[in-house]
């Protein structure tokens, strides 16, 4: 006599073989394996995602989960003071037109124009990128010419596009002159003397490294640190001119 499975029963037996053949969590097949937690399958096992298009606006996909994007923005109102949101990120500017209307960008940061040429500003300054700059002292007897300081941005020692285009604007004459050169890094009066000096130091090696990679010695540059020292200003304008670094004949 033949035994005949009765068909609930039969249901019931591709249930739980198809059960037995699944992966256990997290490991997986396909997508569908991980389908009831909204993951997807990447190398056999579920993630959050595989790329930045699964994760939600202001988040990337980083080594299978969604983690924030620091600086993420949608509108200039989101960024700190001076930066614009460039790609959805708060960013230093580049030119004027990536600024909020009425500003002009200054040594990497949107702000109010303290000048629009030479004739604005004091007669011992000259009008650079919308801002009055002290010139150049003279150069030392017996050089070639005078070079120009770098400015920096506050607490930071890093070169801007301002900064870098000061550098390459000097390296000609640093060139023709064999003799060495200090690198007089300061800093505006905020922050503990050791902080200052640090920051100022990281400048001078900013600079020098730079300079080094245009071509100029190494062994013919000095660098300086002199902190907060020879600061002078009194707000934010004036201070932006103490964030900088003097190259000096020696």
């Amino acid at each position: 006599m033949r035994n005949v499975l009765s068909a609930p029963f039969l249901a019931v037996l591709a249930v739980v073989s198809f059960a037995a053949c699944q992966p256990d969590y997290p490991t997986c097949e396909t997508d569908k394996d991980c389908k009831a937690k909204g993951e997807f399958c990447v190398d056999r096992k579920c993630q959050q995602c595989r790329a930045d298009t699964d994760c939600k606006a202001g988040f990337e996909c980083n080594s299978g989960k969604c983690s924030a994007i620091a600086g993420y923005c949608t509108g200039n109102a989101q960024c700190p003071t001076g930066q614009t949101c460039i790609a959805n990120r708060c960013s230093a500017c580049a030119n004027d037109s990536q600024c909020p209307s009425g500003q002009r960008c200054m040594a990497g940061r949107c702000g109010e124009a303290e000048c629009a040429s030479n004739d604005d500003c004091p007669q011992d300054k000259d009008c650079v990128e919308g801002r009055c700059i002290s010139i150049a002292a003279p150069a030392a007897s017996g050089a070639p010419c005078s070079l120009t300081p770098v400015y920096f941005d506050f607490n930071d020692s890093g070169l801007t596009e301002a900064s870098r285009n000061a550098l390459t604007a000097n390296i000609a004459c640093l060139k023709k002159a064999e003799r060495p050169v200090s690198l007089v890094g300061h800093t505006d009066p905020r922050g503990t003397d050791e902080y200052n000096l640090a920051l100022s130091d990281r400048r001078s090696q900013s600079v020098k490294t730079y300079l080094e990679r245009l071509g100029v010695p190494g062994e013919r540059l000095r660098s300086l640190p002199r902190g907060a020292l020879d600061a002078a200003g009194t707000d934010d304008a004036s201070w932006q001119r103490d964030r900088r670094v003097d190259l000096e004949w020696q």
